[in-house]
């Protein structure tokens, strides 16, 4: 937002009159008495503005769930049709959701209404709400005062969400990062259980699923907890809701949250979690006891990598005095400025700090917002729960697309798989082709039905996770990594691809002959360095086109796919730059053999 505020004056300059005359100093004297009262009056005039939010917001865009509506004062029966065609379309690019401002001129003028035509314009949404079967929720209103007159303006911040039918309900993703005992699996069970740790970790027991994990405290495979939000904003969880079923049929809004594993030992687990699952943000946990330890950086990096939007949440605050979390704060802080970073903090404790910081967190992927809670006391959880309510969906829709399902995991039920859709739509009864097997085939399908938390559903839209019945089809031929596209795409595999990574440490060099773990997306496999290309060999933080073969079997990958490599303390990020041809993979391997037999 740009400060044209005013109010905002330069200071008078000091001038010195000489001269001895009577009739000078009475001059200088009224000049000084009027330019005195000139001051004060601008700066009281600066003292009310400074109360009052800038008087521009961003143009009004016309793609996204935003929407400026100077006022909604009795429209005629054509205008009321116009609008209520104009918030679906707003619904239908928030998945569900729509953000209106009242008040606002398009070009981002904040103006502001009186209380009756505020009244009004509140009650015609209400309505236009109603017709498309949505609610409203208002989440704050500012005073704006432009000394025009002694009537005070307000503007109004509504959130319109639609009531969930036939499950299509707007489901987001949050990778749960941090260090090991930072609160991670407590902190989400809090939330999804609605009741508050006793300081001992019952909160986090109904979360673990290994014995060795109830024993020892520490999360070491991947889980997933939901929390819902109903159209009118009010948590939706456990503590009402017995089951999974019963929360989605009363929730317009799904955060699901992929607990992932802290320690070290676990890395590769995390990073499949990261890649495979396709979340939307992520959540890093830090204590605020310890402050940024252990694999927090580590965590940090991974997210950026991945360019996924983050904000941070500092627990047990509750343990530590007000000084202790500050400099947990501070240290944060300077981690995020840090060139590496370049990521502006934004410390929320207030719910009006809430409600920006969910607004400008989508739109600026440099905002970071800092939450500081405990999951014993309940301090500022409700600010958390605020975030998450009013959280919208990244803007990027993949409906249109060919559709592509991500396969991450198999059930313990012989015809079931989970999958995430990547792109398109998925139906019941559609024919589809998974693969690639390890002799590179894609085999026939048909998904028999598709349930989202454990609710059955007939559509799977992109960006949705849901499980799918296979029928009668052998689950044994199926492995992670493996997709599900429509056999109208014609898909093709590849043992070797190129990609331009950068290097982010590696102890000694990185040359040909190297093998590293590969993830990209759901694919995680060892491959081996074929070739770099311009250069011998690479040191940290150096750049190239590097050239990667598959050492078990074939894989289906995406150019432009965001890819990271590890191996050790190795490790680089980068992307799918190009896919070699079958033939050319099979011409160079009979080259590679033949040299092999010649040395």
């Amino acid at each position: 937002m740009v400060d044209l505020s005013e109010g905002t004056v330069v200071s008078p300059g000091h001038s010195r009159h000489s001269g001895s005359s009577n009739n000078g100093r009475k001059t200088s004297k009224k000049s000084r008495t009027k330019r005195g009262k000139r001051g004060r009056r601008r700066r009281s005039k600066k003292n009310r503005n400074n109360k009052t939010p800038p008087p521009f917001l961003p143009p009004e865009a016309e793609e996204g769930n935003i929407e400026y509506k100077l006022k909604l004062v009795n429209p005629t029966q054509y205008r009321f049709e116009h609008l209520a065609t104009q918030l679906k379309w707003r619904l239908q690019e928030g998945r569900g959701e729509a953000v209106y401002q009242i008040g606002v001129e398009d070009n981002g003028l904040l103006v502001g209404l009186t209380e009756a035509d505020m009244k009004a314009s509140l009650k015609t949404l209400r309505r236009m709400a109603e017709k498309v079967g949505a609610d409203i929720t208002l989440l704050r209103e500012r005073e704006v005062d432009y000394d025009l007159d002694r009537n005070t303006r307000r503007i109004a911040e509504v959130l319109v969400r639609k009531v969930p039918d036939d499950q299509q309900f707007l489901d987001l993703r949050v990778a749960v990062l941090g260090n090991v005992d930072s609160g991670k699996s407590t902190l989400l069970g809090v939330l999804t259980q609605g009741e508050l740790d006793n300081g001992r970790g019952r909160a986090r027991l109904n979360l673990f699923r290994h014995l060795h994990e109830i024993q020892t405290g520490r999360t070491s495979s991947i889980s997933f907890e939901i929390l819902g939000f109903n159209s009118k904003g009010e948590v939706v969880n456990y503590s009402e809701s017995r089951t999974a079923e019963e929360i989605c049929e009363s929730s317009s809004k799904m955060i699901t949250f992929i607990d992932l594993a802290g320690h070290h030992k676990y890395l590769k687990t995390t990073i499949f979690g990261l890649t495979s699952y396709c979340p939307d943000f992520a959540m890093l946990v830090v204590s605020a006891n310890t402050g940024v330890a252990g694999t927090t950086r580590e965590h940090l990096g991974l997210a950026m990598a991945l360019k996924l939007p983050i904000f941070i949440v500092v627990s047990k605050v509750d343990l530590c005095s007000h000084g202790m979390v500050e400099r947990a704060v501070r240290q944060l802080e300077r981690v995020l400025k840090q060139p590496g970073c370049n990521k502006v903090p934004m410390v929320v404790s207030n719910p009006d700090d809430a409600v920006t910081a969910a607004q400008q967190f989508t739109q600026s992927t440099c905002v970071t917002p800092i939450f500081t809670l405990s999951s014993v006391s309940g301090e500022n959880l409700d600010l958390l729960k605020v975030f998450l309510n009013i959280l919208p969906p990244l803007s990027n829709s993949k409906e249109q697309e060919e559709l592509i399902l991500v396969s991450t995991h198999d059930l313990p039920a012989r015809e079931h798989t989970r999958v995430v859709c990547f792109s398109g739509v998925c139906r019941e009864g559609e024919r589809l082709v998974v693969g690639p097997t390890d002799e590179g085939r894609f085999l026939r399908l048909k998904v028999g039905s598709i349930q989202r938390n454990r609710s059955a559903c007939r559509l799977l839209r992109a960006g949705q996770a849901a499980t799918l019945a296979l029928g009668n089809f052998d689950r044994s031929l199926l492995r992670k990594g493996m997709v599900m596209v429509s056999p109208k795409m014609n898909p093709t595999i590849c043992c070797q691809f190129e990609a331009a990574i950068v290097l982010l440490f590696h102890a000694k060099t990185f040359r040909r002959g190297s093998q590293v773990t590969v993830h990209v997306g759901n694919v995680r496999q060892t491959a081996i360095v074929e070739r770099l290309h311009g250069k011998e060999e690479l040191r940290t933080g150096e750049r190239a086109v590097v050239q990667f073969r598959f050492i078990k079997h074939p894989e289906y990958l995406r150019l432009g796919a965001k890819l990271l490599f590890r191996e050790g303390v190795t490790k680089g990020i980068g992307h799918v730059a190009r896919l070699l041809p079958p033939s050319q993979n099979h011409d160079q391997n009979q080259n590679r053999d033949q040299n092999l037999q010649e040395y």
